[in-house]
């Protein structure tokens, strides 16, 4: 593969987007209507946001595809990818109809060079997709584990917390994600973090927060039930513990990134033997929003070198008041080169935060950070997600970017 030629010719793709994403629609639906029935987009929103995560998603691949890391990534993509229940002319169709996309959009821009590279770079993505789904297929892995709802509980209007019991043994790791479905919304799957280590019982609990004009959380949030039923994908996510027992461990919690955290600090509650000290911050937006407050009293408990701060605004202040007052509380600490950090919330405080940790003293490289899609666009997803539905790809943590972060002029 051209490196160079695939930079520079989607440097010009990427400038007539929306028409490139409308004409890969209009050519792979024209030439495999069969298709259509798997990329449920119902509204020019869906397609606007299908059309900024292709593109961002292309540019992260474009950009590292001689990198290293790429090839697993893709072979995870593929595993999940099974299901969608895409099938190897799936991929075919799909790859003819983008590359016909960026040759109608490409202008004189477009030649048999530029083709080349594109038919190379596909077939490069495609292959190390289906390897990666023949593999879970040869190792006799489902497409997706059936899972009944157990247990419900709410926090205020907008969060819920599900605990499901898997028909067969779902293996997962803390600070792991599983993708969800509903029966009741086909096509429809999200992404959540698993709120607990795993258990002798093999039940999970997920930390599902509501977005008013998403596909999947409403039904979720407000009207799943015990007894019902909901479909898991593969577990993904990087975000798992790695630190040695002798290094101290801080953990940042905002929002749902609460759930990733708290089923980290079970795994490191059952390791045995001495521990070095572990701090947490743990931020809502409210005192409302503290939902796990029950868990933490617990964790305290197990863990007692765990220092926990717990941040809201003040009352009456604006949400964003709480990134504010964790900024200040970090800056606070001390030792942040000794301690690996694990960082979970919203992405855009999880950014933040990442680009002010290396400024505090604390160590790029042991930054880990929330790998779980943004619940933000909560929407229906279908094979075109392909490479779509995470923002960096794993092997990308905030040592691997460009632009390191400019620290204010105070002395950090």
């Amino acid at each position: 593969m051209d490196s160079e030629i695939l930079r520079t010719s989607f440097a010009v793709v990427e400038r007539r987007a929306e028409f490139a994403l409308k004409y890969f629609y209009s050519h792979l639906f024209w030439h495999h209507p069969d298709v259509r029935a798997l990329f449920p987009l119902d509204s020019p929103k869906d397609k606007e946001r299908q059309r900024d995560r292709l593109f961002t998603a292309l540019a992260l691949v474009v950009a590292r595809l001689e990198g290293p890391g790429l090839h697993e990534y893709l072979r995870d993509l593929g595993r999940d990818h099974r299901k969608y229940l895409a099938r190897p002319e799936h991929y075919t169709a799909v790859g003819d109809s983008l590359i016909a996309a960026f040759a109608a959009v490409s202008g004189s821009a477009w030649s048999v060079e530029v083709e080349k590279a594109w038919d190379e770079a596909y077939e490069v993505i495609a292959d190390a997709m289906l390897d990666g789904a023949e593999e879970a297929e040869s190792k006799g892995q489902p497409s997706w584990w059936d899972a009944e709802v157990v247990g419900r509980a709410r926090h205020g209007d907008d969060l819920a917390v599900l605990t499901l019991r898997p028909h067969r043994r779902l293996p997962h790791l803390p600070g792991q994600y599983v993708s969800v479905n509903s029966p009741r919304v086909p096509g429809a799957w999200r992404p959540y973090s698993v709120a607990n280590a795993p258990r002798s019982d093999d039940t999970l609990d997920l930390h599902v927060s509501l977005v008013e004009d998403g596909v999947l959380s409403p039904e979720l949030v407000r009207r799943t039930r015990a007894g019902d039923a909901l479909r898991l994908g593969v577990p993904g996510g990087r975000l798992t513990l790695r630190t040695p027992v002798e290094r101290p461990l801080t953990f940042i919690a905002a929002g749902t990134g609460w759930a990733p955290v708290k089923a980290l600090l079970e795994q490191l509650a059952a390791r045995p033997g001495p521990y070095d000290e572990t701090r947490l911050f743990v931020v809502a937006r409210d005192i409302a929003h503290l939902y796990g407050r029950t868990a933490l009293g617990e964790l305290r408990a197990r863990l007692p070198r765990l220092d926990i701060t717990v941040i809201t605004p003040a009352p009456g202040r604006p949400k964003a008041q709480a990134t504010e007052r964790l900024l200040t509380a970090l800056g606070n600490r001390a030792n942040w080169a000794r301690h690996d950090v694990y960082l979970a919330g919203p992405p855009g405080l999880v950014e933040e935060v990442s680009k002010a940790l290396p400024c505090l003293g604390a160590v790029p490289d042991r930054v880990f950070r929330d790998e779980l899609p943004s619940t933000g666009h909560d929407r229906a997803l279908g094979p075109g997600e392909w490479l779509l539905h995470r923002p960096r790809p794993h092997w990308h943590h905030p040592s691997a970017r460009e632009d390191s972060p400019r620290c204010p002029e105070s002395g950090h």
